[in-house]
């Protein structure tokens, strides 16, 4: 994710809480009314898609879009353009960013007007071909979004695609790309056989899941478990030499530790697109069934937080894009698609993603267990909140830190089911086994999974064991998860250290954001809200740490910890304004948990931590 307060769903930022929204910017415009009948566009076909970028477009920061198709009949066809880009759970209303359009049948202006704000009804007037054009501003830095500088552009097919209105999305189409000579493309579309530089796809839902860069970038391929791994990351030769070196290492690790979870590897090229940018607030990204797209500040290179987003993100290609709740099934562009489900889409491909970086051996076992003890902390020092809630209310991105919850929460009822079907079990059976199930059942036969696929599979992998309970309690309810009873069955244990830690004497609760952590809550009378803190605001950086997440505090506390009483200057975001306020340091003695290894952990449980860390299950 889709992706934050910025566009999308939380992504991973930092470590060892791992967070991240999907999206860094939205211009989320109200919705406005569907007329009361439901409108139907006449019959299209032979669809073709042209997307001009080339150093003239380029600028003026424009894409050049035109489509042409067929018409059978007279009746007026109707075009939309999508309100969301999947993955990004929220109205962004892509029309916003069209203007100069147009119609043409026959050699001559066709009449056209709208029905609504992102649906335009052409008159054919006995035309057989029509085409429509209209430029695109590319003027927003975000993966659901499209962005362009005078050498790049990146755009998502949600962005451009125009669709007929109440017909069905089964059709084939064709995208050809414009540019300057010299300039590359990269995308997942498929090449279409004996036309060379002509790309398609069989259904609208494909066609629009396939991001595109255009222009001057580092564009190169590897196989990787027998299948084409692409790297495509711009500006050209920012992620270069050993860093680049390194990515390539992790992504041949990653591909096929992911794929032995589900035994199959769906696409036959995967590609993996990056954006750096000195001003990017942190790390972001928006997956695709065959690609996805992130956004990353330089300070990232070199970092196991890149890893751990681009590890989530691939997990993704099965897990949501394939593997997806039935609330969002087939995929509606018109309209908001609210789920109860998330907390699997993202918060259990969150857990994948940890998994996959020690399974992958990226990062070592205590890596993956202070990342799991940063998500315990961030879920502890948020308000309450129902897993399903948090899943649902993510669309409208409430003020109170609780929407996007479901990434770490979702994340640690994760771990929490692995370990107790593996107990149940006696490490025969796994959470992988669960997804594997699953995603045979729904998306193989060409359906969303519901409750029942869900907990029947939870169920019958633990021996038949119920989880009504589990789920009341810990994914409709909002009771603490039971730690001191569920990790000793894996070998693991909570620890609490008493330390003398460096704070920011804030007297506030916040919550992650991609940009920095929202301020949920002030206490009155505490010393943020005598420096002027407010609900709402956005933690951009304390004295000399930048915020990119939440958990900001291990850098804090080693440059602070002998600074107590001296001013701090907090740097907050308020209203799309940035302004400087003063707290103090302090530092005071803090019950710190953890989660360790148990020394006095069974043989059984030895094995099922085991089993967790490397992907196995006895035989």
């Amino acid at each position: 994710m889709h992706a934050p307060p910025t566009p999308g769903a939380i992504r991973r930022a930092t470590m060892p809480a791992v967070f991240f929204i999907t999206s860094l910017a939205g211009s989320a415009l109200p919705q406005a009314p569907r007329t009361s009948a439901p409108l139907i566009s006449a019959p299209i076909g032979n669809v073709r898609y042209e997307v001009t970028f080339d150093s003239a477009a380029a600028q003026s920061g424009m894409l050049k879009i035109a489509m042409t198709f067929d018409v059978t009949g007279a009746a007026p066809v109707l075009l939309s353009l999508p309100a969301w880009t999947p993955g990004a759970y929220e109205i962004s209303n892509f029309a916003h960013w069209v203007s100069n359009f147009d119609a043409q049948g026959n050699g001559k202006a066709l009449t056209w007007d709208k029905t609504d704000y992102d649906t335009w009804r052409l008159q054919p007037a006995g035309a057989r071909t029509v085409t429509v054009s209209f430029d695109y501003l590319a003027d927003t830095l975000d993966n659901a979004m499209a962005w362009s500088r005078p050498d790049f552009a990146l755009f998502n097919g949600t962005n451009v695609f125009l669709y007929p209105e109440g017909r069905s999305l089964d059709f084939p189409a064709t995208v050809r790309i414009k540019t300057a000579s010299g300039w590359l493309v990269a995308t997942g579309m498929h090449p279409v056989p004996g036309n060379a530089g002509l790309l398609g796809e069989r259904n609208y839902h494909d066609l629009v899941d396939m991001p595109f860069f255009i222009g001057h970038f580092d564009y190169d391929s590897m196989m990787v478990a027998g299948h084409w791994a692409r790297l495509a990351t711009y500006p050209a030769g920012t992620l270069a030499s050993t860093a680049r070196d390194s990515v390539w290492q992790d992504i041949r690790r990653m591909i096929p530790t992911e794929a032995a979870v589900f035994q199959d590897t769906p696409w036959d090229n995967y590609t993996t697109m990056m954006i750096f940018s000195p001003t990017a607030p942190g790390g972001s990204a928006l997956e695709h069934q065959s690609s996805h797209v992130g956004v990353y500040t330089n300070q990232l290179i070199g970092s196991p937080i890149l890893a751990s987003i681009t590890a989530h993100e691939m997990f993704h290609s099965w897990n949501v894009k394939r593997l997806r709740p039935a609330d969002m099934w087939p995929y509606r562009y018109d309209q908001p698609l609210p789920t109860p489900w998330l907390w699997v889409s993202e918060g259990i491909t969150d857990y994948y993603a940890d998994l996959t970086m020690v399974r992958g051996g990226i990062v070592d076992s205590s890596a993956f267990l202070e990342t799991t003890s940063g998500k315990i902390r961030n879920v502890d020092g948020s308000p309450p909140v129902a897993l399903e809630d948090a899943s649902l209310s993510t669309w409208v991105h409430p003020t109170d830190g609780t929407g996007y919850l479901y990434y770490p929460k979702g994340s640690l009822a994760g771990l929490m089911l692995d370990i107790m079907i593996r107990d149940a079990s006696d490490n025969h059976k796994s959470l992988d086994l669960v997804m594997r199930e699953n995603y045979t059942v729904a998306y193989k036969r060409g359906r969303g999974f519901t409750a029942a696929d869900w907990w029947g599979a939870v169920s019958r992998d633990a021996g038949g064991r119920s989880f009504t309970e589990f789920n009341a309690k810990y994914v409709d309810g909002r009771e603490p998860y039971p730690w001191n009873r569920v990790l000793p069955l894996a070998g693991l244990r909570m620890v609490s250290d008493t330390l003398r830690l460096a704070r920011v004497g804030l007297g506030t609760t916040t919550a992650p954001d991609s940009s920095g952590s929202l301020v949920t809550q002030v206490v009155p009378g505490g010393a943020g809200a005598a420096a002027g803190v407010q609900t709402g605001d956005l933690l951009l950086s304390v004295g000399d740490v930048k915020v990119s997440t939440q958990d900001f505090g291990p850098e804090f506390r080693k440059q602070y910890a002998s600074r107590d009483g001296e001013d701090l200057p907090i740097v907050v975001r308020r209203g799309g304004q940035e302004m400087t306020l003063t707290g103090k340091v302090r530092v005071v003695p803090e019950v710190a948990t953890r989660v360790d290894f148990d020394p006095a952990a069974s043989p059984k449980a030895l094995r099922i931590r085991s089993g967790i860390l490397k992907g196995t299950v006895d035989q």
